[in-house]
């Protein structure tokens, strides 16, 4: 993973829980979170507020270049989130075949899980959210893979 700038880097230090759900954002974070984005390319800015569980500003933001393959993937993983698994297929076949998904591929099994394609991982998501199985400890762990994959993407472009 490439270095984060120091905004960043600070915000991931805050312990915060990576949620298969809609999540609980942290208000007392906000500005903090954009004041790290207006440093940001958008696309990592939508998924910085995801990380944070903030769904109407990442989907504000994507949905600003509907077409544009990066901004398309946050808007697709802030769906199976909301959870709108119907919605987030939807975005995953606007996204296409991203690079990020086949890093996902080589690396999911690092992590537990064999990533086959981006509309089964929803449906794996939508069964495992809330169960308090180990599915669940393994898609929140694919998701933040997801996560850091996508994101160091954003910042290297």
């Amino acid at each position: 993973m490439p270095a984060y700038p120091a905004a960043v880097e600070s915000l991931l230090a805050t312990p915060h829980p990576v949620a298969l759900g809609p999540g609980a954002p942290p208000a007392h974070m906000r500005a903090q979170i954009a004041a790290a984005c207006a440093a940001l390319p958008p696309p990592c800015a939508a998924g910085l507020w995801l990380r944070f569980d903030f769904l109407h500003e990442a989907h504000e933001i994507s949905q600003q270049d509907e077409g544009a393959p990066d901004r398309d993937f946050w808007h697709a993983v802030m769906h199976r989130r909301e959870p709108d698994a119907v919605n987030s297929k939807y975005w995953w076949r606007r996204v296409g075949a991203h690079p990020v998904l086949e890093q996902l591929r080589e690396r999911a099994p690092e992590v537990g899980y064999t990533f086959t394609t981006p509309a089964a991982f929803v449906d794996y998501c939508e069964k495992a959210r809330d169960t308090g199985t180990p599915a669940e400890d393994t898609a929140t762990r694919v998701q933040h893979l997801e996560w850091e994959l996508m994101f160091a993407w954003g910042l290297a472009r």
